[in-house]
């Protein structure tokens, strides 16, 4: 779940279909969903004899600010908690940050394709052969969209452009 935020509930005994259909209910008169939006990823597993729910964050509207006070509000009954203070605070880790190289995509031609080929070189060159195969089929499964496929590429690389102090061709 690197990279991933989500809202973890812990004590979620029974049907876990009941419980995604009970939280996107509440949190929908809550008006912390919006637009019509509800958890559809949504997972369940077992820590220290607990049956815990992971609502994901990925393509889910939320007002955050909303959601931050419903689960401080409702700890006592839910003991939400973020994914990211689940691990750290329950799992015992702490999620490793790797660096990732800087890329210059800016002002690059911005054929999707071109873009992905610039970070996986660049990727390769920095001995992350591993992460550009992986950010390739990211982008080719998951992308929706342009855009989509430009944040999965700024997952692994730091989009620059180039130097300012370098001075420009005209061609």
């Amino acid at each position: 779940m690197k990279n991933k935020e989500g809202l973890i509930l812990q004590g979620c005994g029974g049907d876990p279909k009941e419980w995604v259909d009970g939280i996107n209910e509440l949190l929908t008169e809550a008006d912390i969903l919006k637009n019509g939006s509800s958890f559809s990823e949504v997972y369940a597993f077992q820590n220290e004899g607990l049956t815990n729910l992971l609502f994901g964050f990925k393509n889910v509207d939320i007002d955050m600010g909303k959601l931050a006070m419903w689960r401080i509000s409702t700890y006592g009954q839910f003991g939400g908690t973020w994914l990211s203070d689940y691990i750290e605070n329950n799992l015992g880790m702490e999620e490793q940050t790797e660096q990732k190289p800087d890329c210059q995509l800016i002002g690059q031609d911005g054929n999707i394709f071109n873009l992905m080929g610039i970070a996986s070189r660049t990727l390769r060159a920095n001995g992350m052969a591993d992460k550009a195969k992986e950010m390739q089929s990211r982008i080719t499964q998951e992308a929706q969209s342009y855009y989509e496929a430009l944040n999965i590429i700024g997952d692994y690389v730091n989009i620059t452009g180039p130097d300012e102090d370098e001075p420009e061709l005209d061609m």
